[in-house]
């Protein structure tokens, strides 16, 4: 099994999809890894199927693994309804990821994966973050990291990494956002993330554009002179590969594709859209430029068909996978 050691997986909001796409990801892992202890109830853990073992330590996963899921018991202080969020219990939600965070700074866990979790509930108990990223971020914030700090969020999907300059910002408001200055903190996180979490040497970044064409030299939009292609010749001076802005309707088919290792993109859908195209369940969510490596499955709590029994894991157990691999790169570095 891979991985220098266990992963640790937080539950996420344990009313949704969460409980039951680990039982169906640990069971997909069992045999080959990576390892992995949740944090979280195991008495609901247990309700969904799967054998469940309690440990005392991360230690003691790689023994378990094989056989159960191990998990460092942090039990709800009240009972849980699948579809229906209970804000008494946001806390303790709250507290796993922090255990996670505390586990991946001290080295006993080589990663963190998030499963997802509900923003309303956390917020009623005075839960003051965006989410997960700025959560983690903020524990983070003061430990070691010899590297330009982020978060930059990456999503992937198959052979496609591509990260985020702004993210949950309207669309009026992202040409104001996208200055000179985030454009090059953006690649140079995405950049160093390459060389240390992907073992790639010399990275190749693409940049795209913001209006159609890359703005037909001004005819479409000044962006692209007045601040994208200025930060593009910063950043090659400093020696990072990247590209001028290029259309983002040529970038993401199979053969543009193998010109780049990752793609800053300049809003949310301009990478979310190909990267639910290319692979809707199995895409990952990854946070970039922390002291801690960070995945996630790319999709949210699904109360709509919690405890029903359906819900894929394809999206967890990539984001396991990536998380392992990554892990590895780090600790090879």
């Amino acid at each position: 099994m891979t991985g220098p050691s266990p992963l640790v997986l937080s539950m996420g909001e344990p009313a949704g999809v969460g409980p039951e796409i680990i039982a169906r990801a640990w069971a997909a892992l069992r045999t080959e890894g990576p390892v992995f202890a949740v944090i979280g109830d195991a008495a609901l853990l247990r309700s969904q199927g799967q054998p469940v073992e309690p440990v005392l330590s991360l230690v003691d996963a790689p023994a378990v693994f094989g056989r159960a899921i191990p998990v460092l018991d942090n039990p709800l202080p009240r009972p849980v309804t699948p579809g229906r969020p209970e804000s008494a219990n946001a806390g303790v939600v709250a507290d796993w990821i922090e255990q996670a965070v505390s586990l991946a700074l001290s080295g006993e866990a080589s990663g963190i994966v998030t499963a997802p979790i509900a923003k309303a509930p956390l917020y009623a108990a005075g839960f003051r973050y965006p989410g997960h990223t700025e959560f983690i971020a903020e524990l983070t914030a003061d430990a070691p990291f010899a590297g330009t700090r982020g978060p930059v969020m990456m999503l992937t999907a198959r052979d496609l990494r591509a990260c985020l300059v702004t993210i949950h910002a309207p669309l009026s408001e992202v040409p104001e956002l996208v200055t000179a200055e985030r454009v090059c903190r953006t690649a140079r996180v995405v950049h160093e993330a390459m060389k240390r979490d992907f073992a790639i040497a010399a990275p190749r970044l693409a940049l795209a554009a913001l209006n159609p064409h890359a703005g037909e030299s001004g005819a479409i939009g000044r962006e692209e002179i007045e601040v994208l292609i200025p930060a593009a010749d910063a950043l090659r001076a400093e020696g990072i590969a990247i590209t001028d802005p290029l259309p983002a309707d040529t970038l993401f088919h199979d053969a543009a594709r193998a010109t780049y290792d990752a793609v800053l993109c300049l809003y949310h859908d301009q990478a979310l859209i190909p990267v639910k195209t290319l692979d809707f369940w199995g895409g990952v969510n990854t946070t970039l430029g922390l002291p801690v490596i960070r995945t996630s499955p790319d999709h949210g709590t699904g109360f709509d068909i919690a405890g029903r029994g359906v819900a894929r894991a394809d999206s967890l157990i990539a984001a396991v996978r990536l998380a392992g691999t990554m892990a590895a790169a780090r600790a090879a570095g």
